[in-house]
């Protein structure tokens, strides 16, 4: 067994030392990869797992720990693109808690190591920004130099992009210490970011994939004119080196970088309990999404500089403070609206138009409802506050509403019966969840699948009209419905097509005379490939063929299909065609009764010719028979084969079984020959079947 999918408690010594080396060389790519290139390549769950497994191996074999070990590391080396700054006092990083149990473990050890009885345990519990920590260096209250975090020993001196952030003091006036580094967090907010991304798409350039990767790309440009292009922001919250304390508590500490001109967060409280850093971790959690900018959990630190000071640090974290992480794949936002999406197959999906919030490292601003039930299951209502989740790739997903936040007024969701596209009729079939619309034909939320149904090789088969060449159509808009595909000659020659077919990328004089040729080919179809053709929902192939024969011409049908649409005798007509059920029928008569696809019907209808469907030979041979053709056929395709076993009453299948009267096998044929064989099933040459039907 691989040993990185071994459980720790089961890794051999040799198997723990292969895998520290695996966790150290993969932990120092991804730093590389979000550190220095601002791109990281997986979640923040997945990379907190690969340093936790890392952790867990160490400790069960402190021998086997590595000089470059990951738990001594912090961040990424500098850049070469920047010169170097050495801290005065390492930038470190932060253990994580991701339950509520780990955050009163925390608290415990830290009542054991200052051996606490009866002192009250004080905490400060702050929103933990999403962004790009960064140092500055004020002396005399002048900022001399700003540096990124880096590995922690060291950072990229980027002074002047730091500069040109509002949030940033040059010079500080008042009772400010002689050495002071203030450290804190460049963000990004949610609506800086959506104008970042638009300003990007109007130049052809790439779109940041959130707003931390924005901040970290946009602070660390070689150009300080293009940073000072981005609405970057500062957090203060820490400090390093000083010539003097700020105060005796981390509060007051930051207040006191308040007052001096830093942006501290408002969202910091100072609490006496667990329970109150845990209650306010999940009061930040259903605020998320109206701070405005990203946080990925809450940073929890031991109130008091002096007990700090005892507590120390370990590894690469200190003991007096920790992060409890959000979940990575769920988020608490707000629901601003409801809106319906049709599909290309007509179904109607609502989507929950939300408060932007960054979950699993992508900005999540939509995500699926399903269907009308789970609205009305989960009494999703606009205004509400609600959890989300996204699991890796899978489109987000409402989970639940967050009791208690529904503002007042706010009404159920009523479900459109109508389609927001084209305004045909949407209706849920009996047993299904889905509401789809009826106007197949003219609704452009399906057109280019229904045209690409229209022209498939079952249907018109119009040869050099395949699917590539109706989406290039239909998103020039040369083909919005199936008439526009028989007018395109017409209009081509008369120049309303501009630049004409001939002379597009891909296309040439030839290739558009033989399509415009192709086309002409099929102004005559047969009546069951016509209907089949229209792609209406359970009206497939072989009901096509059935509802031809039935009613030979497509005037009966037409005329059947129109007033099928209420209980009578035509809805009977079509309910006494063995082989037909009643959703196909209702399905039937829903698209004949929106205007809109009589519409285009009657269009289409200008140019094509719909001949009438071939009588059944009352005394054929094989009608009501099952035939199966097998083998490479000679004397006919397997199409004109199928079709005139068809017009004589009989039923093609495709496999063999107990049902099967006739085998036709042509050369070449094998295993549904030998299983007709078994059966007992009557086989016959190509020449026995053309004597048997006559011809």
């Amino acid at each position: 067994m691989n040993a990185a999918l071994k459980d720790v408690e089961a890794l051999s010594s040799e198997d723990a030392a292969t895998e520290l080396e695996r966790l150290a060389r993969e932990i120092a790519r991804h730093d590389a990869a979000y550190y220095e290139k601002d791109a990281p390549k997986i979640s923040d769950a997945a990379y907190d797992a690969l340093r936790a497994r890392n952790a867990a191996i160490e400790a069960r074999f402190p021998e086997l720990k590595r000089k470059d070990s990951p738990s001594e590391r912090v961040g990424a080396k500098p850049s070469e693109q920047f010169g170097e700054v050495v801290h005065a006092v390492p930038m470190l990083s932060l253990g994580n808690a991701f339950e509520d149990q780990d955050v009163r473990d925390f608290a415990d050890r830290i009542r054991r190591f200052l051996n606490l009885k009866d002192d009250t345990l004080v905490l400060t519990a702050e929103p933990k920004i999403d962004g790009l920590s960064a140092n500055l260096r004020y002396e005399q209250g002048e900022l001399v130099i700003g540096a990124t975090r880096g590995d922690g020993r060291s950072g990229e001196n980027v002074t002047a992009n730091l500069k040109t952030l509002a949030d940033i003091p040059h010079q500080l006036e008042g009772d400010v210490p002689d050495v002071l580094e203030v450290r804190g967090e460049v963000y990004m907010s949610h609506a800086d970011f959506a104008s970042l991304n638009a300003m990007q798409e109007e130049r052809g350039k790439p779109a940041y994939k959130n707003p931390r990767n924005a901040a970290a790309g946009s602070l660390r440009q070689i150009d300080p004119n293009v940073t000072a292009e981005r609405p970057l922001r500062f957090f203060a919250y820490a400090w390093g080196e000083l010539s003097e304390p700020l105060a005796e508590t981390q509060y007051d500490a930051v207040k006191r970088l308040g007052a001096l001109g830093f942006v501290i967060n408002d969202d910091m409280v100072r609490v006496d309990s667990v329970d109150a850093v845990i209650a306010h971790y999940h009061a930040l959690e259903e605020k998320r999404a109206d701070l405005g900018y990203d946080i990925d959990g809450v940073v929890y630190k031991v109130d008091r500089l002096d007990w700090q000071e005892r507590l120390g640090f370990v590894a690469r974290a200190p003991r007096w403070a920790i992060a409890h992480k959000f979940s990575p794949e769920k988020a608490v936002t707000r629901l601003n609206a409801i809106e319906i999406q049709v599909g290309r197959t007509g179904a109607l999906t609502p989507v929950a138009k939300l408060e932007p919030v960054t979950v699993g490292g992508v900005v999540v601003s939509n995500a699926t409802l399903h269907n009308q039930d789970e609205i009305e299951r989960k009494d999703v209502r606009v205004g509400d506050t609600v959890i989300i989740q996204r699991a890796g790739d899978v489109i987000p997903q409402v989970v639940e509403v967050v009791q208690g936040k529904r503002p007042e007024g706010a009404r159920a969701f009523e479900f459109p019966t109508l389609c927001p596209v084209c305004g045909s009729h949407a209706v849920r079939e009996e047993g299904e969840v889905v509401r789809r619309c009826t106007g197949g034909l003219i609704c452009d939320a399906q057109a280019v699948e229904r045209l690409k149904h229209f022209v498939s090789r079952k249907a018109f088969d119009i040869e050099g009209l395949g699917a590539k060449q109706i989406e290039a159509f239909f998103h020039e808009g040369l083909v919005k419905q199936p008439a526009d595909i028989f007018t395109l000659r017409t209009r081509n020659d008369a120049g309303e097509i501009n630049p004409p077919i001939q002379t597009r990328e891909g296309w040439g004089e030839r290739s558009a005379a033989n399509l415009f040729g192709s086309i002409d080919q099929r102004r005559s179809i047969g009546l069951g490939r016509f209907l089949f053709a229209l792609g209406i929902r359970h009206v497939g192939e072989e009901t096509s063929r059935l509802i031809a024969r039935s009613f030979t011409s497509w005037q009966a049908v037409r005329e059947t299909a129109e007033a099928a649409n209420q209980p009578g005798e035509a809805f009977a007509a079509f309910m006494e065609i063995d082989g037909i059920g009643e959703t196909a029928v209702k399905a039937l008569a829903e698209f004949f009764a929106e205007s809109h696809n009589q519409d285009a019907l009657n269009a289409l209808l200008a140019h094509v010719n719909v001949e009438d469907a071939e009588q059944i030979a009352a005394e054929s041979p094989v009608a009501g028979k099952t035939v199966v053709f097998t083998g490479s056929l000679e004397r006919f395709t397997r199409d004109e084969a199928k079709a005139r076993a068809q017009s004589l009453g009989a039923k093609v299948s495709g496999s063999v079984s107990g049902k099967t009267d006739i085998l036709v096998a042509g050369p070449g044929a094998g295993s549904k020959l030998k299983k007709a064989q078994e059966l007992g099933v009557q086989t016959m040459t190509e020449d026995e079947w053309l004597a048997l039907i006559g011809g």
